[in-house]
């Protein structure tokens, strides 16, 4: 999946701190809030996206998840995001990779390990 703004690099190599350690992100993140359904074999879960890139994805959930969890999602990208006329939805397979809560919410990132376009 390919997502880029006009004018803008489509791939950054930007230093994020996370608990004293240093991690490099190698995509760029569209902080987009895009409601979904996250699938996890057993049972299914409603996030709200932070932000999303071609390798991942950050969301939040009322509840916990564990870290190597594998989803199963689809998200309707917007138009303008992609470069597209239409909105364009996609389907998902990926793995909890970071996970972390506050009092009002947990978040989670996870990969995108696999996709694919739906067919309009």
């Amino acid at each position: 999946m390919r997502m880029h703004e006009p004018g803008a690099p489509n791939r950054s190599r930007v230093p994020a701190k996370r608990s004293g350690l240093d991690e490099v992100r190698c995509a760029v993140r569209f902080p987009l809030a895009l409601p979904l359904v996250l699938s996890t074999g057993n049972a299914e879960v409603a996030a709200l996206t932070r932000n999303v890139s071609a390798s991942g994805v950050l969301f939040s959930l009322d509840r916990s998840l564990s870290v190597g969890l594998g989803l199963r999602f689809s998200m309707r990208m917007p138009h303008s995001v992609l470069g597209t006329p239409h909105d364009v939805l996609v389907h998902c397979k990926g793995r909890v990779v970071r996970c972390s809560s506050s009092p009002t919410e947990h978040l989670a990132a996870a990969t995108i390990d696999e996709y694919r376009f739906a067919e309009q």
